[in-house]
């Protein structure tokens, strides 16, 4: 296993892998390592000869300074985990090389409107932080392949349309959301929840679960109804809730009545964590 940490190292390893003609497939993480990046590298596995990892804290993508300072770091544990998948390359670059003149003066990479909306509107720039990244990274590896987790859908999206858009030769695999045995979405940011939350924290998913099944009965309450029913539950648990609501699986637009597949997407607050969520509605 090879720890690069500098762009012109990694450029002279890629050169070389390319003329080996094996598939190379790309994790982009932000460290703090748990299950759910495990089963992405299973993933990888599944598809490519040779598994890059990024560990990169994007500043780009934090519009809040005391978020990016409390984010985890632990990459010791982060290099062990990756040693015991076989991991090939993991990519540590320093902040100075990716922004060499800053933020502020970096050209930015951007989707339109789809990262506007949303999460986009809640978490002003930070999609614009996401695609430029990924942009750089796809740059630096040419990967094949690269793998992203369902439990952040709109990015997802946005990261298919940039690819598509921006004519990158790579396909984008998704993996589900995987979950605690209770139901939890696993994120870093669970790390940070108390005790306490963490009791309160699985009753989303019970939300989310009991709102898609009254959904796709399609009974005489309205969607609305349902939705508003479901946000007033959350809330008498101790939930902020900035999204919860159904979308066109594809546009994330609000969905017409007869289309076939919808998505309810959830983005609250417990305490200070944020945590997101979501599951598709399939009618038949």
């Amino acid at each position: 296993m090879y720890i690069i940490k500098k762009i012109e190292t990694l450029y002279k390893k890629i050169i070389i892998l390319k003329k080996t003609n094996k598939k190379i497939g790309l994790v982009p993480t932000m460290g703090n390592l748990h299950d759910g990046h495990i089963k992405l590298i299973l993933l990888a596995k599944k598809h490519v000869d040779i598994i890059i990892v990024s560990i990169f804290i994007n500043p780009m993508q934090f519009n809040n300074l005391s978020d990016l300072e409390n984010y985890p770091q632990t990459f010791r544990a982060d290099c062990q985990i990756l040693k015991e998948q076989n991991v090939d390359i993991i990519f540590v670059p320093y902040v100075s090389q990716i922004y060499p003149n800053g933020i502020k003066k970096q050209t930015f990479v951007e989707v339109p409107k789809l990262s506007e909306i949303l999460e986009g509107q809640s978490r002003p720039g930070h999609f614009k932080g996401v695609t430029t990244i990924v942009s750089k990274l796809f740059n630096f590896i040419q990967p094949d392949f690269a793998f992203f987790g369902e439990k952040d859908y709109q990015q997802l999206l946005i990261i298919k349309m940039l690819v598509k858009e921006l004519n990158y030769m790579i396909n984008i695999i998704s993996l589900p959301i995987i979950r605690l045995k209770n139901g939890l979405a696993l994120s870093s940011r669970n790390n940070n929840l108390t005790n306490q939350e963490n009791k309160i924290a699985p009753y989303l998913y019970k939300v989310i679960k009991a709102t898609c099944k009254k959904i796709k009965k399609r009974k005489s309450y309205s969607r609305k109804e349902i939705i508003y029913s479901s946000r007033i539950l959350l809330i008498k648990k101790g939930f902020s809730i900035d999204i919860f609501n159904i979308y066109n699986s594809k546009t994330l637009k609000n969905p017409s009545k007869n289309v076939k597949e919808v998505i309810l997407l959830a983005s609250v607050w417990l305490g200070k964590t944020r945590l997101i969520d979501n599951k598709k509605i399939f009618f038949n």
